[in-house]
């Protein structure tokens, strides 16, 4: 850690290769019976480096915007294994998506698919449709992460996804033949996986009924990470309870897509940090450190809970797992927050935590994932750097921003521009 802190400074991401490649190819072991593409969910880690080691095992990308799909082609990602999903797709961006040759295209309401279909067929470009449905299952988890419910803004209810069906479902440049479904993140158990399957399938049967062809079944993410040890179902437990229902529509040629994020991304990340001071306010003690919600905006935006531990502890304080509360004699409550001048500038509060000092080093674990790819300049604070370590070997993969890059895309100042007519000014002063 220290050298990588010397060489790269604080904060800094940190990812594991091998943890990355370890999560990838169990996923894809445990669900090969149905043969799924696995299109990492790009949102979840952005990262050039990180997406072409991920594209290297054979995986396509997730994309939710114009920008993600760009990352993905960088990558070396062909479009056709990209699946475009998002609520608010422009029109700059679906035909960045038809002119590229996208792989399947998620839409979500009845507005966006007439846009699509003027579109691509002013282009002449046939593109793969999936209608996003509303199973309205409770993943139970964060309201803000909860995407499944029938009150939720993405995607349409199960009762008006026929009806959609009817209306645009013979299409001839958007081709509407498949569903999509993403319930939320992270969800911890895999009962709402298995309703929510049901229900996709169950609407499939009925919509073949009906003489459409649905060839294509997106079952989004959202499979947990061990934010503590033990907190989520290892992958090939989510693929006992789907791969069954899925086998018998599979062998008939049913397409599966899977878009997994942060149970690939998120245990192969650390973000690093230095204590900058140490604090006591009244009772409260506070270990300020350089990074914050600015670096790590999770703890604050979704109360997230992230491990958090001295880099290089004391014999004494190596812990044997990652609890909330550690059973362990010599530890103290401690707030430890960031540098950003907001009362909501924190990364952990209250937590347990062993003695620290001035220029310590402290890993947030879980990090990997909704970390830098959160990551804001607010308080005009460079962005950090990302580091990949393979082996015994670590690469620098984002520099860390400077000041000048905090202003490279900025206007000229005001007084280089031309004086505003008189009638403006004075328009100004009232």
């Amino acid at each position: 850690m220290d050298a990588i802190a010397d060489s790269a400074g604080t904060p800094v991401y940190i990812y594991s290769a091998a943890t990355i490649r370890s999560h990838l190819r169990r996923l894809t072991e445990a669900f090969a019976a149905v043969k799924p593409l696995v299109c990492f969910s790009v949102k979840s880690c952005g990262n050039l480096s990180i997406l072409r080691l991920i594209a290297g095992e054979g995986a396509g990308m997730d994309v939710v915007s114009g920008g993600e799909l760009a990352r993905s082609l960088k990558a070396g990602v062909p479009a056709s294994k990209c699946v475009f999903a998002g609520v608010g797709k422009t029109d700059a961006e679906l035909e960045q998506a038809l002119r590229a040759g996208i792989g399947l295209l998620n839409v979500e309401s009845e507005a966006e698919f007439e846009n699509l279909a003027a579109i691509a067929r002013r282009l002449g470009i046939r593109c793969d449709c999936a209608l996003r449905i509303n199973p309205d299952v409770d993943p139970r988890t964060h309201r803000y992460t909860t995407t499944g419910k029938k009150e939720s803004k993405f995607g349409v209810d199960l009762e008006r996804a026929r009806a959609f069906f009817d209306r645009y479902g013979r299409g001839e440049f958007a081709r509407l033949r498949g569903v999509h479904l993403h319930i939320g993140s992270p969800v911890y158990t895999v009962d709402p996986y298995v309703q929510s399957v049901r229900k996709a399938l169950a609407l499939k049967e009925d919509l073949e009924r009906a003489g459409f062809t649905i060839d294509a079944l997106d079952l989004g993410g959202g499979f947990g990470a061990d934010y503590t040890t033990g907190q989520t179902p290892p992958v090939r437990d989510y693929a006992a309870a789907i791969v069954p229902l899925l086998e018998p529509h599979c062998r008939r040629g049913l397409r599966l897509f899977l878009e997994p994020g942060r149970t690939i991304v998120g245990n192969a990340g650390i973000l690093l940090t230095r204590v900058l001071y140490m604090k006591q306010s009244g009772e409260k003690r506070f270990a300020i450190c350089d990074a914050g919600m600015q670096t790590l905006l999770r703890p604050s935006h979704y109360e997230a809970f992230h491990f958090i531990w001295p880099a290089a502890p004391a014999p004494a304080f190596v812990p044997a797992s990652r609890e909330k509360e550690p059973a362990m004699a010599g530890l103290s409550p401690c707030d430890v927050v960031g540098p950003i001048c907001e009362t909501g500038d924190f990364l952990a509060l209250d937590r347990m935590l062993p003695p620290l000092s001035r220029g310590d080093l402290v890993a947030v674990f879980t990090a990997g994932a909704y970390g830098m790819s959160m990551a804001s300049r607010y308080n005009s604070s460079p962005l950090p750097a990302e580091v990949l370590v393979d082996g015994d070997r670590f690469e620098l993969i984002r520099r860390r921003e400077s000041y000048d890059d905090l202003m490279a895309h900025e206007l000229p100042m005001l007084e280089h521009a031309p004086a505003a007519p008189p009638q403006a000014r004075t328009a100004l002063r009232h």
